[in-house]
């Protein structure tokens, strides 16, 4: 059961996933702390001075922090745009070196032959 897991844990799979979380929480941090400490001050100045995380209201003795609800929203769909727009760059990019690293195909002889006859062809229409 040892050596099972151990293959199980040592696959590049599993690595890759471990890495891939690992980066993903710190650009959540990265992120979280754009929207916390440069864009939601900046929107908290735009609406008035309003800070979301404040609000609440009171119902008996239960407090609802709505405020801390439309802060979590406002966060994600940041969060969410940023991820969109650096997996969009991060597409561009790859498919740019793709389309760099595909040489064109090789014609074959039957190809080349063609490709002669048909520069013939215009040559002589001219």
């Amino acid at each position: 059961m040892i050596k099972e897991f151990k293959e199980f844990a040592m696959r590049g799979n599993v690595i890759d996933l471990a890495v891939g979380v690992i980066l993903g929480a710190a650009f959540g941090k990265i992120v979280a702390s754009l929207v916390s400490d440069i864009i939601m001050p900046l929107i908290g100045l735009l609406l008035g001075g309003i800070d979301f995380s404040n609000l609440s209201i009171t119902v008996g003795d239960a407090v609802v922090k709505y405020g801390l609800f439309i802060q979590t929203i406002v966060d994600f769909v940041i969060i969410a745009f940023s991820i969109f727009l650096f997996i969009k760059l991060f597409n561009k990019i790859y498919i740019r070196e793709k389309k760099v690293e595909e040489a064109p195909p090789s014609l074959t002889k039957e190809e080349e032959l063609l490709t002669e006859i048909r520069d013939l062809l215009q040559t002589k229409q001219l």
